[in-house]
């Protein structure tokens, strides 16, 4: 009898890891707050709407270029609530720690996480912390959960997706992935890589508190952490029943991130970003809503990288820049793993 087991592919984001999610949780656990697989859970409280998440964090090495665990833990969070329209407020810090790890590496992580709370402008209110004996852990692992409001008048949804819809992203793709694989394979080489980790509260804030009529457009907002671009885009076109069609000549990249890619065999559209959020706009509002990213720091680099067509259904299409097409399907298997 075949007795399947966990893989590292089941943590990717990808076709595993959806199979995992359906087939064993949803299957026990399922309710319609849960459903809707949202980065995080939004809960009509009265007038109110509270958004509650949470993650943890496994990075492997907890120090990379433009961060560490503590700021990934943080922002990643933050960004969570953010992505579904919430003002994050608090946030809970549990910390696993393998016996023998250092205490000055602890308190640069600790000294990270306070930055980034206030960044993103939200307070760590209750934590928790347990060591394990040295070899079975790896370091350092964090969770985090985190709560937030949401006003009443912002609504994001999947379902609002239509045909016609434009695809905004808000930087180069790729950056925090590569930086981690660079660290962690020991290339020698000089690189400007660096993690794109930061909390987007403060660029998704001027967008939606935008008084020209620009945040009626939009209509979704997800952050492509864990199977990058390919795995959010795959996720709203099966989910909506639409294509989704995106241009490369429009996808920003940094070189660096390209080359890295290119020497490990990777495709930029599949590696993690932990500081870009997708937005589905409507067309109408796209160049308003592109104009208004492009005044935030976060936002310079903003491009509008596709569109929402009819078809194909449920699949993504990349326009590449020799004039062909190719599929952008689900990976099935972890290709990065241990990069948040």
């Amino acid at each position: 009898m075949k007795r399947e087991r966990i893989l590292m592919g089941h943590g990717s984001g990808g076709k595993l890891m959806r199979k995992l999610i359906k087939e064993t949780f949803l299957k026990n656990l399922d309710n319609p707050f849960l459903s809707p697989l949202s980065d995080s859970a939004v809960i009509k409280m009265g007038k109110e709407k509270i958004a509650i998440t949470t993650d943890s964090y496994v990075v492997s090495p907890p120090f990379f270029p433009g961060g560490d665990i503590g700021k990934l833990a943080v922002a990643g969070t933050a960004n969570d609530l953010s992505v579904v329209g919430a003002t994050p407020l608090f946030m809970t810090l549990s910390l696993v720690l393998e016996e023998g790890f250092p205490i000055t590496d602890l308190e640069r992580i600790i000294q990270s996480i306070k930055i980034t709370a206030h960044e993103a402008a939200v307070d760590v209110v209750t934590g928790d912390t347990k060591v394990v004996e040295k070899g079975k852990g790896d370091g350092i692992f964090i969770n985090t959960s985190g709560v937030g409001t949401i006003p009443e008048k912002i609504s994001l949804s999947m379902e609002k997706i239509g045909i016609g819809d434009r695809i905004i992203v808000n930087g180069s793709i790729g950056d925090h992935g590569a930086a981690v694989m660079m660290m962690r394979s020991g290339f020698q080489f000089e690189s400007d890589l660096i993690s794109d980790c930061a909390p987007l509260y403060s660029l998704i804030q001027t967008l939606l508190k935008d008084n020209s009529g620009a945040s009626s457009g939009i209509k979704f907002m997800r952050d492509p952490t864990r199977g990058g671009v390919a795995a959010t885009l795959n996720e709203i076109a099966e989910n909506r029943g639409l294509g989704v069609t995106i241009y490369e000549n429009e996808i920003p990249v940094r070189d660096s991130v390209r080359s890295l890619c290119e020497i490990l065999g990777l495709d930029p559209l599949y590696v993690a970003n932990e500081g870009k959020v997708l937005i589905i706009v409507n067309r109408k509002k796209s160049e308003r809503v592109l104009e208004i990213m492009r005044g935030h720091p976060l936002g310079r680099e903003a491009r509008i990288i596709g569109e929402i067509q009819e078809k194909p259904e449920k699949r993504v299409v990349l326009k590449t820049r020799y004039g062909t097409s190719r599929i952008v399907d689900l990976p099935e298997e972890e290709k990065l793993p241990r990069i948040c």
